[in-house]
């Protein structure tokens, strides 16, 4: 599995509220979390951003409280994958959960700069900044939690595998 975007790039400690704000939380559809997604960092991120585009950020990325709606929106808006130095504990199990792929890489994070074009092989965890020509390697998924992804997250997974 592979994913090629255009980089949104940002800092530390991306809470949750900033990711979805609250006043949005009257819904769980995706598609209405997505037209507000980073809106009060970025307000014009939903304007923006394309199908395959990737979210890079510093440290901490996810924080806040533990509300699903952060990965659904940011999934939602068409982003691929997001790469960080660190990400909240939560929000990692979160995006898993639901299927967002996200990667932990200090040394991508620090090479990679808003609006590059960067590759990611969820497979063997490589990713290049196409854009610099530089490559940086981030754990790959265990097998499983790669089929949790491709199943579209937990719940589909499940489905697909009840005998």
């Amino acid at each position: 599995m592979k994913a090629l975007g255009r980089v949104f790039k940002y800092g530390d400690n991306i809470d949750t509220d900033v990711i979805i704000p609250a006043r949005y939380l009257n819904t769980s559809d995706p598609i209405e979390l997505a037209k507000f997604c980073m809106e009060d960092i970025d307000p014009m991120f939903s304007k923006k951003v394309e199908v395959g585009d990737m979210i890079v950020a510093d440290k901490n990325f996810g924080c806040g409280s533990s509300r699903e709606h952060a990965p659904i929106a940011i999934k939602a808006s068409g982003i691929s994958c997001v790469i960080a130095k660190t990400f909240a504990r939560i929000f990692y199990r979160n995006a898993i959960n639901i299927g967002l792929p996200i990667l932990e890489c200090p040394e991508a994070v620090d090479g990679i700069s808003q609006g590059d074009q960067v590759e990611v092989d969820f497979n063997t965890g490589v990713i290049q900044n196409v854009t610099t020509g530089m490559c940086y390697k981030a754990q790959p998924f265990p097998e499983f939690m790669q089929r949790i992804i491709a199943a579209n997250g937990l719940v589909n997974y499940v489905k697909e595998n009840r005998k």
